[in-house]
């Protein structure tokens, strides 16, 4: 698989709608890690990042103008333990708890389907790091409807071990604008983490955003051997 430019990769596409970012700095030293949300609707772009523990939940900017909850409003980003995990909606919880009961990553998502937005029936994708023993694998998950029909669940999942310097792996919700959204095809796209730098990489990823169409962005890195993390959110709505 060819090795995308990262900032390139994201910028290439005006509405790639939600994209998980996973993979390890040059020099192997930081986990690393980047989700974004945008929006086309009031309703969607209405929104902000803010901390919550050691993770991060989405709030109204405006609660007066919040029309509909119900897939806006989650926690993208939760730790247990040594895990972390990503997502672009409720599933967070769902691998939270799973993850807590001794399920895995993939079982944990068997009770979770697409997301029930006709007719772009959003695809769920998620992804999880394990760090132990001064190391990481991570995996990324896809669910999606089978060409936008609501009768079948695609279930996809990818597994990263002893992840190589410089890599990391995109995925995003839609593979571009549409009516209805086109969902992501293939398996995650290899992209390059040049930097070390979190202020530096959170800029290259922000900027490569669409400016109409970005929201909220959050980074982190996390040091492999200590643990400790470093973590960033831009939003537009300030």
């Amino acid at each position: 698989m060819e090795k995308k430019v990262l900032e390139q990769e994201i910028g290439s596409v005006s509405y790639p709608g939600r994209g998980i970012v996973l993979g390890r700095t040059k020099d192997g030293a930081k986990a690393v890690i980047a989700y974004f949300i945008m929006g086309r609707s009031e309703n969607s772009r209405n929104r902000v990042f803010v901390e919550e523990g050691d993770g991060i939940r989405t709030e109204a900017f405006d609660p007066s103008k919040l029309v509909d909850p119900s897939l806006i409003i989650y926690a993208p980003v939760r730790v247990l333990g040594d895990d972390t995990i990503v997502t672009n909606g409720d599933q967070t919880d769902t691998v939270y708890e799973g993850l807590k009961k001794g399920k895995t990553f993939e079982v944990a998502l068997r009770s979770r389907a697409f997301e029930p937005d006709a007719p772009n029936y959003t695809p769920r994708i998620s992804g999880v790091i394990h760090r132990q023993n001064g190391e990481f694998t991570y995996e990324m998950s896809i669910l999606k409807s089978n060409q936008h029909d609501s009768s079948c669940c695609n279930r996809y999942l990818f597994t990263y071990d002893n992840p190589a310097k410089g890599e990391g792996r995109y995925i995003h919700t839609y593979m571009q604008d549409g009516d209805p959204l086109p969902s992501y095809e293939g398996e995650p796209t290899l992209v390059s983490i040049d930097d070390t730098d979190i202020d530096a990489f959170t800029q290259k990823v922000w900027n490569s955003l669409n400016e109409d169409n970005k929201v909220s962005l959050f980074t982190r890195m996390i040091d492999l051997k200590t643990g400790t993390t470093e973590t960033r959110i831009i939003n537009k709505n300030k």
